[in-house]
């Protein structure tokens, strides 16, 4: 359990509760369509390859995101408390 969490620390976000990998993917995955489209980058990087940038930023916990499948089930479990 320990070395899986280890290889999921890699690629997961930092305020992520469930350190979905899953999540870091379609997150990272978005921010690499914005860096494409033109946007500025939060890190100066050396790369020129956007879906390197956009996985550093989101590791940095830079990229806001919002989950609302998350959201609503965490809003269900309260409201059933």
């Amino acid at each position: 359990m320990a070395e899986r969490f280890r290889t999921n620390a890699a690629f997961s976000i930092p305020d992520d509760p469930d350190a979905s990998t899953y999540r870091f993917i379609i997150v990272a995955a978005k921010r690499a369509r914005q860096l494409q489209s033109g946007a500025r980058s939060f890190l100066p990087t050396t790369s020129k390859k956007p879906t390197v940038a956009a996985m550093e930023e989101v590791r940095r916990g830079l990229v806001q995101y919002d989950d609302p499948v998350h959201n609503l089930l965490k809003a269900q479990d309260e409201a059933s408390e």
